[in-house]
């Protein structure tokens, strides 16, 4: 009898170091920290924010010693993307941070079960191809979004070139939301009266000589927010500084570099909630497949310099300076 009660004794023993062995990591995929891939499309102002708070916010959550990011610059479009995140996938990362349609574009297309979170994504319906689009992708992706109303941005155009009356829509046709944002504001502007003009150009090369023309044929510019606009904008700027054509931007950093106003938003704050949300995946087993896509809040901001250089003054008090 005491022989079976010391068997059994040391079975129970073995079981429950067993399941200790077997218990879940809390800290990691790799059992020693969490790996995070992230994609960003090209190093500008708005998506380097967007990186850094998502990035702040990880480490805050989960802290410095139980994560790893492997950050990677892509080179502008979704070909050039793919590569990056193709090796995130054969290193099996716990999460793919996507920052920027071309970049989400990427990784959906890379894998269908690792947690992808896109940021500085303006509108998922349209990037993924979906249709009837509710503000839950499903499955593996989610994310934040960086979409300013549209229907505002054009009233803003109103608001400060009221007697205005040919509105160009200048923006790069290689990506898919910024060809939806000009479609969207466009409309709104004729509803509002005014003759508009989309002018596209396919990339870097060729944004100075389609400003040009978009510039000589418009009162005022507008340019929705736009990856491959603001990485190019110094060139912008020298073609609406010359022409003094003001530019009503879709975002803040394209506003500083040419611009005059715009519905501004946080991508630092953008990065920011994206981390939140991968804490919740990574730390708190959320389900992907059921969050919704967040939005940020807006503000009205202008340019006082350019506005100085063009004698404009805002019309509402509505209105706060950028930060240089």
């Amino acid at each position: 009898m005491k022989k079976m009660l010391a068997i059994l004794m040391a079975v129970a023993m073995l079981l429950s170091m067993a399941a200790c062995g077997t218990a879940p990591d809390n800290t990691g995929g790799d059992g020693d920290k969490f790996v995070i891939g992230i994609c960003q499309l090209v190093p500008h102002e708005a998506l380097d924010a967007a990186t850094k708070g998502f990035m702040d916010r990880v480490t805050e959550q989960l802290g410095e010693e139980n994560v790893e990011f492997l950050v990677e610059m892509g080179g502008g479009d979704t070909a050039t993307c793919a590569p990056i995140v193709t090796d995130f996938v054969s290193k099996e990362v716990d999460l793919i941070m996507a920052n920027a349609t071309p970049a989400l574009q990427a990784a959906a297309a890379a894998t269908e079960d690792i947690p992808i979170l896109g940021t500085s994504v303006t509108e998922y319906g349209v990037a993924l191809e979906l249709k009837d689009f509710s503000g839950v992708v499903g499955g593996n992706i989610s994310g934040t979004s960086d979409l300013a109303p549209l229907d505002q941005q054009a009233a803003m155009v109103k608001e400060w070139f009221p007697d205005a009356k040919n509105v160009g829509l200048l923006y790069c046709s290689a990506e898919a939301n910024s060809k939806y944002q000009v479609d969207t504001v466009k409309a709104e502007l004729e509803a509002l009266g005014y003759t508009c003009q989309a002018y596209a150009f396919t990339d870097s090369n060729d944004v100075q000589s389609v400003a040009q023309t978009a510039a000589a044929a418009s009162d005022v510019l507008y340019i929705p927010t736009d990856n491959t606009a603001a990485s190019a904008m110094p060139t912008i700027d020298g073609v609406c500084y010359d022409e003094e054509i003001p530019v009503i931007t879709g975002e803040e950093g394209t506003c500083k570099g040419a611009g005059i106003a715009t519905l501004s938003i946080s991508y630092y704050d953008l990065g920011v909630a994206t981390g939140d949300m991968a804490v919740k995946i990574l730390r708190d087993g959320a389900d992907i497949s059921t969050m919704e896509i967040g939005y940020a809040s807006v503000t009205k901001k202008y340019n006082e310099e350019r506005c100085t250089e063009l004698g404009l003054t805002p019309p509402s008090d509505e209105y706060v300076a950028i930060e240089k």
